[in-house]
């Protein structure tokens, strides 16, 4: 019963221009554009998700549709993708809303420009006055907290941090192996990805994540759709 219910609630998949970069924003509901949106039916808070590492929002659809049927369907449920870990498809349309005020995020790619590409869909996205629910996964507690340091303005009524990934990690025992490693081995692992996946048939390319899929209990490999693209993994 509880599977039936989910699959009757709807899930928007949309792609928005943010700061200069491809983002997936999933919404769950039936208000997708709440800028626009002047009805007296339009919701009074938004409840938003930001991911772990990587930033991909199909994770998260089960737990929106449990979120949003919680909340009694009363309230949208958004998950938004980190800069550049999704890339649009071909036949889908990039959706764009300009901020006068927004400057240059630089580094997007980088923690702290996730953490500028977060505020600046907050602010072109969401309607000022509408209060916000923040639910953060391992980094994306981190991105949440940050937001609220250097975007206080914004009505954010609660925080919940799930696993949370905040401080000190370069000190722990995996952190002091982790940090240098990855530091200076990610170029050669950029170069490498980009030589090996770049050329890749897609059939091959389906059957890996087909079998990863399998590996990991997944029911669906659009899920790691872009775990295999280079521009994504690098």
């Amino acid at each position: 019963m509880d599977s039936e219910i989910k699959e009757e609630i709807p899930v928007h998949d949309e792609y928005i221009l943010c700061g200069g970069a491809e983002t997936q924003v999933l919404k769950c509901g039936p208000w997708t554009d709440l800028f626009h949106d002047q009805s007296a039916s339009r919701p009074k808070l938004l409840i938003l998700i930001i991911p772990g590492n990587p930033g991909l929002p199909t994770f998260y659809v089960p737990f929106a549709k449990s979120l949003y049927s919680a909340v009694n369907r009363r309230f949208p449920v958004w998950i938004i993708a980190h800069a550049g870990h999704v890339l649009a498809p071909k036949d889908k349309t990039l959706t764009t809303l300009d901020d006068p005020n927004a400057q240059e995020i630089k580094d997007i790619y980088g923690l702290r420009g996730q953490i500028e590409h977060k505020i600046a869909f907050l602010r072109t996205h969401v309607p000022k006055e509408m209060k916000l629910v923040v639910i953060g996964h391992s980094v994306g507690c981190y991105i949440s907290l940050q937001i609220l340091k250097h975007a206080p303005e914004l009505p954010i009524i609660r925080f919940f941090l799930l696993f949370p990934t905040i401080e000190r990690l370069s000190e722990s025992p995996n952190g002091r192996i982790a940090t240098p490693f990855l530091c200076w081995f990610r170029y050669v692992f950029n170069v490498f990805s980009y030589l090996l996946l770049k050329p890749c048939p897609e059939k091959i390319k389906s059957w890996l994540l087909r079998m990863s899929c399998q590996i990991m209990n997944l029911p669906d490999e659009s899920l790691l759709q872009n775990s295999l693209e280079p521009f994504c993994l690098v």
